[in-house]
């Protein structure tokens, strides 16, 4: 009976977790590109009281054994990479990855970090920066004297200066991939940063091998489905309640046996 507290309460460590994770994701419904998360479950230590396969007699043995779990935990999370439904707007630097690629942007400390959204603005000198200042890598400088901006799905950044005047090319924009996007690890800010599992940033042009293409004037959502979220909030809710019930009985059953010395 005491083993069937711990296990229960093991349980309801790991859908207290899958509740917050659920509550994280509902959360950035709103955020541009934000990618939702999983979680993986895994069982617990076994403790094993007859091996499978343990003889019972001469040329006997028994078919399953017999072994009882210790509870549930939790395993990994997962980040899903799945494409987000591309909104348009008005803004001319706003700009989508429909496919698998990140950009990249250039922190003051001089470290890389990739992201998947492209809500991009010039900053004082014409060079486009995050809502956080950070700039985008490989660097794009916007001329001042430009009357409008064109960003072609290739990446290729196209500038006219003047009313009926030829469009000029000025800069190109690269996207990024990695073996493993799952093995990214996530800072905050819309930003990813690579690890040993992602493996390194491979520098692509937009639309070559799968890499995606850029849409301008548009972002990307967030892959977030809220009823998905819901039904597993109360999936997670019930399993919850299951699981301090199995608590529950086995402290009524501790106290029938206490009554026993009465």
């Amino acid at each position: 009976m005491m083993r069937a507290l711990m296990t229960a309460a093991s349980g309801m460590k790991a859908q207290q977790m899958q509740v917050d994770t659920i509550a994280n994701n509902i959360a950035n419904v709103n955020t541009v590109a934000f990618k939702k998360n999983e979680l993986a479950f895994r069982d617990m230590f076994y403790q094993t009281f007859r091996e499978p396969g343990a003889p019972t007699g001469q040329q006997r043995m028994t078919p399953t054994g017999l072994q009882v779990g210790s509870g549930a935990e939790i395993a990994s999370s997962l980040k899903i990479f799945h494409q987000g439904e591309v909104q348009p707007t008005s803004a001319p630097y706003d700009m989508a990855i429909v496919g698998q690629g990140f950009f990249r942007v250039l922190l003051g400390s001089g470290d890389f970090r990739y992201t998947r959204d492209g809500s991009f603005r010039p900053d004082g000198n014409g060079t486009l920066v995050t809502a956080e200042g950070y700039q985008l890598d490989p660097p794009v400088r916007i001329p001042s004297d430009a009357i409008e901006v064109t960003v072609s799905e290739d990446g290729t950044v196209s500038v006219r200066k003047s009313e009926g005047g030829a469009s000029e090319s000025i800069s190109n924009i690269s996207l990024y991939r990695f073996a493993n996007p799952t093995g990214l690890k996530a800072v905050g800010g819309n930003l990813y940063s690579e690890t040993e599992s992602s493996g390194k940033a491979q520098q692509q042009s937009p639309g070559s091998t799968g890499t995606g293409i850029i849409k301008q004037s548009a972002i990307e959502r967030a892959n977030v489905s809220v009823v998905d979220e819901l039904v597993g909030l109360i999936m997670a809710q019930r399993n919850y309640e299951v699981n301090s019930r199995a608590i529950k009985v086995s402290d009524e059953m501790l106290q029938q046996v206490n009554n026993l010395i009465r």
